[in-house]
């Protein structure tokens, strides 16, 4: 049980933000940032934040009195970020919208963190250059950089790890630190940029991020083809990397996820193990690209490549993957989803999926398998019934051998889901001396253990 807010610090934070300060249950509880598999945790006050000075206002007052602050942006992430661990106030930054700056000769931009990745896009609709990182999920970019997210374009384009230039971090004593100037190299000390990226908020509040943009392709298309198993599919998809094919898409679904997409999206694939591609460039390399692999894919045993070349077409089959996982959750009506993910080095994969498959065969419960396959990371959704004292443990028991045997093959334990509350003893296992590591850079900038506290690793104490 967390000790109320202190009424001083409730006044402060009304006298500043006014009915933008906010402690009805049915807000709070909006903000609980349960995962699938994970409690919600409500906080206690919500803090609407319009601009970097209410954010540090909102810093600062909690600095003063002790209070735990959690970053929120579009609540989206898997593993109870965003939860209030200990309490405290959700800092909301989605009232942060404008895109700041857009710099066409650069390719790059600055935007709030409240801003969204469909939302940036359609700023950019008509300046040729577009923002490639797609976790399915329309986040904010500040999440996103939070996170670290990733999704189906990081095959070509790279995650935030890679696009994200340089940010305005609020730290926890409330000062504004900007991490990077515009230069796209720099040997100038620490890589501070780098250091807030994938974070989870337990380091300072990110205000905005400037991010690299990239060119919109001359021409599109994307494909679906059937295999006849998980290893024909993953052996694909390896040797045209290995072929040097510049994919921008490969998703991976079992025949179970297929079957669920089939029958919320009224599509006809066959049911078998599954990849999606898709091709960027000009029309030429396009269509090079895309017989090159379709070769590949033949000489593995794949069917015939469905394709998707008309934009409406290409939208209907990447909505139809991003909401793979809503799909299979409407599978076993009643029953929670929980998704997990690991990511091992491509040349492991097909092993580590087969291997997981093999697993699930033995479990109570349904489940699917989906993922990035072109950068080794892929998902599990686990259909439990949540009343099943019995299936949750089978889960955890799945979800353990699952992380376990990724980090066997010098793999992770999240490729992009992230630590959050979930993940914690598998970070230690992954890295282990590396967490007192991190364990030190917290302290240092956040002594008082208030940023997202708990998440990552659990506060001593």
């Amino acid at each position: 049980m967390t000790d109320p807010l202190p009424g001083a610090f409730a006044e402060r934070m009304r006298a500043r933000l006014g009915e933008r300060f906010i402690t009805t249950k049915a807000v709070c509880d909006q903000h609980a940032g349960a995962g699938m598999h994970l409690p919600a945790l409500p906080p206690q006050g919500v803090a609407m934040a319009a601009n970097i000075d209410d954010i540090v206002a909102v810093v600062q007052a909690c600095r003063d009195f002790g209070v735990p602050i959690i970053p929120y942006g579009a609540g989206t992430s898997l593993e109870c970020h965003v939860g209030a661990a200990r309490g405290g106030v959700s800092l909301d930054l989605t009232g942060m919208q404008r895109v700041l700056r857009v710099s066409p000769e650069d390719q790059d931009c600055t935007v709030e963190a409240g801003v969204t990745r469909v939302a940036l896009n359609e700023h950019l609709r008509h300046t040729g250059l577009f923002f490639p990182v797609d976790p399915g999920a329309d986040a904010t970019l500040g999440g996103m950089a939070s996170t670290r997210a990733s999704g189906t374009t990081t095959l070509r384009y790279g995650g935030m790890r890679e696009n994200v230039l340089g940010l305005t971090v609020v730290t926890p004593d409330g000062a504004i630190v900007r991490t990077a100037r515009r230069a796209r190299k720099s040997a100038a000390g620490y890589d501070l940029t780098h250091i807030f990226v994938g974070a989870e908020g337990t380091l300072g509040v990110i205000a905005d991020v400037t991010l690299k943009l990239h060119g919109t392709p001359e021409a599109i298309s994307a494909a679906v083809c059937p295999f006849p198993s998980a290893a024909a599919a993953t052996s694909t998809v390896i040797e045209a990397i290995q072929s040097g094919l510049p994919l921008a898409r490969a998703e991976y679904l079992d025949a179970a996820a297929v079957a669920a997409v089939n029958a919320t999206f009224k599509t006809d694939h066959a049911l078998a193990d599954t990849v999606f591609f898709e091709f960027h460039g000009s029309p030429n390399e396009v269509a090079e690209c895309s017989e090159r692999c379709r070769a590949i894919a033949q000489e593995n045993g794949g069917g015939d490549f469905k394709w998707a070349v008309a934009e409406e077409e290409r939208s209907a089959l990447w909505r139809a993957r991003h909401h793979a996982g809503l799909a299979i959750a409407a599978s076993r009506p009643g029953t929670l989803p929980w998704s997990t993910d690991v990511c091992v080095p491509i040349s492991r994969l097909a092993e580590c999926i087969v291997a997981t498959k093999h697993d699930l065969k033995a479990a109570p419960f349904p489940a699917a398998v989906l993922g990035h396959i072109g950068d080794g990371n892929f998902h599990v959704v686990l259909m439990v019934d949540t009343a099943s004292r019995a299936e949750i443990e089978a889960a955890e028991r799945f979800n353990d051998a699952l992380v376990a045997r990724a980090i066997d093959m010098d793999g992770t334990c999240t490729g992009e889901h992230g630590i959050g509350l979930g993940k914690r003893e598998a970070l230690v296992a992954e890295l282990g001396a590396g967490v007192g590591l991190m364990r030190s850079i917290k302290r240092a900038l956040d002594p008082k253990g208030l940023m997202n506290p708990d998440k990552i690793f659990a506060l001593e104490g």
